[in-house]
């Protein structure tokens, strides 16, 4: 039995002011008692579940079922009440149902011969399988999530036993009055969302929402209305995230990206930006050009080929400009040390060469009509006339402005949670398995001291008032982006320049970081780890942005489970070299659960066939002993609050403060 002995008159005289202001919170003795009785029952509850999704790159769909099934925890838990008792045709159709529920209930409703039947069975169903994912949080947490209409209903339900005879009338008189005053429909789909809801405790993006995909703002929109998410930011939200800025680098690179991949409507429809003034350009200087460099990687059930001659001049016109930019961004940041990706003053446009690293290449396209050779990294003024439209466009975007907040307020370069180092891409590093040293504005960085440098320049990026350290933090966004000591970047330098303009592939080779050669190194990974404050065999890193080639026979799992990498494979361009849709992890109160998928066809699949993606797990990690809140970060928190309201209590007890009656 706790005793508040411990707590001495001096530590509360030290603190007074602080338990002043949390005596309104809680004016009386059996106020604080009833708060810690709480706080004390909610550290014995089971940890709640994580969801770690990785690089989902525009894809939507994919994304959304995911997140819809929980990586398969739903249809584990599906299994773990129904076992025996259901056919698993019965026991597809109701996890169906749960990811599903309205395109679910028309195609029932065209096939089912007694609807009332149904109803009956699907409804009590439900209410088991949402009494199990609710039973590891307080009513209060549950209360919080429960759809408005139907709180009441619902909490009678969950809370209710039908094998106690005195409920058992009581239940089924609910369930049939929801029935019969044909609210059925809305009660199941209430039911179904709560189920996807309370089965993810908290979920965690490591990075890469936007890239080639068509529905990264569809993705936004999704995390802006979910209940509990992170990211640590990949190397194309931060690339979207300057452009949102106001970095005219960023902005044409995102620009090119899109017409590279034929996904303009992403930019068109999904943030309303108008290019209509990048396609006069390209109408205007490259209306002559047949652009062979510039061809469309684009998906032919996604695109109207129609578009694809105005989309390649504009596709030209946008990389010509965002190479005289860099340039210019390179020239300006001599300690970014890229002065080898100056490259368009080393084209001999007489010879038809380029010089790249002391060696001369043929150029495959050597129309440039807006180059002043003269002056090479000088933007036309036609050209500065479109940045100047596209940038307030891009700066103008409410939709496109909101998404980015949330980016900044929900996100990070790296999270540090529950025992779990959470990253997308490297920690920069030399052969030897240092840390690199890293000059950021005339002081060096290296390890955990980069990232939280790079990252506040990123914020002052978009939030900055003074205007000097805003124009910092608009270049080091870019910096993030491409430079080879950049945390999500780790490549020694981007070949986009040698990809369109010389055939050698040689040039196109682009040296990952040493970090990825000792991921399987436990004295750098434990190093690591140190370095972030983790230590410990429970301690992991889990790490997004590395296709993973299962199909060569590669483990996600590195360093005796130290290191996960969990690049989700959303990406149907990264499908064909992995032989796999990439992997997400679930972190229960039992242990870490890696899941291998395979592609994701389509909704309409997964409801009309009961479809799932099909998903075989790793069981990495099984602990001894169930975690608790107790053992979370949530758990230290809630233990340094009671201490507080202990200290309260012995406050009203030594009449150092007076309770409010």
């Amino acid at each position: 039995m706790k005793t508040y002995k411990q707590i001495t008159p001096e530590m509360i005289q030290k603190d007074i002011r602080y338990l002043e202001l949390l005596s309104h919170d809680f004016p009386n003795l059996a106020a604080a008692s009833t708060e810690i009785i709480n706080l004390e029952a909610i550290l014995n509850l089971p940890k709640g579940t994580e969801h770690f999704l990785a690089d989902l790159h525009g894809e939507y769909e994919a994304f959304q079922h995911v997140l819809r099934n929980a990586s398969g925890a739903i249809k584990r838990k599906v299994n773990e009440i129904f076992g025996n008792n259901l056919r698993e045709m019965e026991k597809k159709e109701l996890c169906t149902l749960i990811y599903y529920p309205e395109q679910k209930l028309q195609l029932v409703k065209e096939v089912e011969k007694d609807l009332v039947d149904w109803y009956v069975i699907t409804l009590n169903q439900l209410v088991k399988v949402c009494q199990n994912v609710s039973s590891k949080y307080t009513r209060s947490k549950v209360r919080k999530a429960l759809p408005e209409e139907f709180s009441y209903i619902i909490q009678e339900l969950l809370h209710e036993s039908p094998m106690d005879p005195n409920k058992q009338a009581y239940i089924n008189v609910i369930i049939r009055t929801i029935i019969e005053t044909r609210r059925a429909d809305d009660f199941i789909i209430a039911l179904c969302n709560l189920i996807q809801r309370l089965t993810i405790d908290s979920l965690h993006i490591l990075g890469d929402i936007f890239d080639r995909g068509p529905g990264p703002h569809i993705i936004m929109d999704t995390l802006c209305n979910y209940h509990n998410f992170d990211i640590q930011w990949g190397n194309h939200d931060i690339l979207w995230m300057g452009a949102a800025s106001g970095n005219d680098c960023c902005i044409a690179n995102v620009l090119r990206l899109a017409m590279r991949y034929g996904n303009l409507p992403a930019l068109e429809d999904g943030y309303g930006i108008n290019l209509v003034p990048l396609a006069r350009l390209a109408m205007s200087r490259y209306d002559k050009d047949p652009c062979i460099c510039f061809k469309l990687d684009y998906r032919e059930d996604e695109y109207d080929v129609r578009d694809a001659m105005l989309d390649e001049k504009m596709h030209k016109a946008i990389t010509v400009i965002q190479f005289k930019l860099e340039g210019q961004m390179i020239m300006r940041h001599p300690e970014f040390g890229m002065d080898e990706r100056l490259l368009l003053d080393k084209i001999n446009i007489e010879k038809g060469t380029v010089c790249v690293e002391g060696k001369e290449y043929p150029m495959k396209d050597l129309n440039f009509p807006t180059i002043d050779w003269e002056h090479p990294y000088e933007l036309s003024s036609e050209e500065e006339d479109v940045m100047e439209r596209i940038t307030q466009a891009f700066l103008n975007c409410e939709k496109l402005q909101r998404h980015v907040r949330f980016l900044f307020t929900q996100g990070s370069l790296y999270k540090v949670y529950n025992g779990n180092l959470l990253y997308h891409g490297c920690v920069p590093m030399n052969e030897d398995g240092t840390f690199t040293r890293v000059n950021v504005y005339g002081k060096e960085y290296s390890g955990k001291a980069l990232y939280d440098v790079l990252e506040n320049y990123a914020r002052k990026g978009y939030y900055a008032i003074d205007p000097g350290e805003k124009k910092k933090g608009l270049d080091i966004l870019w910096f993030i982006w491409e430079n080879q000591n950049s945390p999500v970047f780790g490549k020694a330098k981007m070949t986009t320049f040698e990809r369109y303009f010389i055939a050698d592939k040689a040039t196109h080779q682009e040296p990952k970081n040493p970090y990825y050669r000792l991921l399987e190194e436990e004295e750098v990974v434990n190093r690591i780890l140190s370095e972030f404050g983790l230590e410990g065999a429970e301690a992991h890193i889990i790490n997004g942005h590395i296709p993973v080639e299962a199909k060569r026979g590669e483990s996600p799992v590195k360093c005796g489970g130290k290191l996960l990498i969990i690049d989700g494979g959303f990406s149907k361009a990264y499908q064909p070299k992995t032989g796999i849709a990439g992997y997400t992890l679930i972190y229960n109160s039992y242990g870490l659960v890696l899941a291998a998928h395979e592609p994701f066809e389509s909704v309409e699949k997964a409801v009309q066939d009961g479809s799932d993606i099909a998903s075989h797990t790793i069981l990495v990690q099984h602990v001894v002993r169930r975690k608790l809140v107790a053992d979370t970060d949530i758990g230290r928190e809630l233990r340094a609050s009671i201490r507080d309201l202990e200290a309260l209590l012995q406050a009203y007890r030594d009449g150092i403060l007076v309770e409010k009656i």
